[in-house]
């Protein structure tokens, strides 16, 4: 049987320790490498190219999410499966949309570690059962609208900030939202500010709505 190359991102050295030695004792599991960065984790995939990267969501100051979508750039092929303490559904949704195929919360034992490791090389998308009857509302329904695009200057992630702004979310709820810094999330909206001419947060939002963006059903 092919081993799977697998490389696991945690930046809690015991947790990670721990996952690492439950992996290596199953039979065509094969740890490559470890890593506690967004850094350190696509240099462990462009060295490695394992099949699978399993992917801690908050690495000190740095995302999972971001981690995940770097990770996808350098090597798309790679799976991505997502262990995490989180279970907020932005969260989820996020870390969907970034690109991973998989998402378990750290209290999975060591038989649906196993098998989500495994659908997710397989290119199976797998969540755990709790996450998935909380998300997938969710993740459904963001794939429903459709129509013109306002502002074509912005790009797709000013956008999505842009609309998020609209509908009132602070710059901590969009981060949690799209799996972006605080410190990111302030740099893109500084960007539309830019893009649309206008002075500050409040005439971004009337300008927005006036173009139809950020209107709820």
């Amino acid at each position: 049987m092919t081993e799977l190359r697998l490389v696991v991102v945690d930046d809690h050295p015991v947790f990670r320790m721990g996952l690492t030695a439950l992996l290596a004792s199953l039979d065509g599991l094969l740890v490559v490498a470890e890593a506690d960065s967004i850094a350190s984790a696509v240099a462990a995939v462009a060295t490695h190219q394992p099949d699978v990267v399993i992917m801690d969501l908050h690495l000190g100051d740095e995302s999972g999410v971001e981690a995940t979508r770097e990770v996808l750039a350098a090597r798309p092929g790679t799976g991505v499966l997502v262990v995490t303490m989180v279970e907020e559904e932005d969260t989820v949704f996020a870390a969907m949309r970034a690109g991973a195929r998989g998402y378990l919360l750290k209290g999975a034992g060591p038989v649906e570690i196993e098998r989500a490791v495994r659908a997710v090389a397989a290119g199976e998308v797998l969540l755990a059962p709790e996450v998935a009857a909380r998300t997938l509302p969710l993740l459904v329904g963001g794939a429903r609208r459709a129509g013109p695009v306002a502002f074509p200057n912005l790009t797709s992630r000013e956008h999505e900030v842009l609309e998020l702004v609209a509908q009132g979310l602070d710059n901590a709820r969009i981060a949690r939202r799209l799996g972006l810094s605080d410190k990111t999330v302030r740099n893109h909206l500084s960007n539309v500010l830019t893009k649309l001419g206008v002075a500050d947060r409040a005439a971004a939002i009337a300008k927005a709505r006036d173009a139809g963006i950020g209107q709820t059903d």
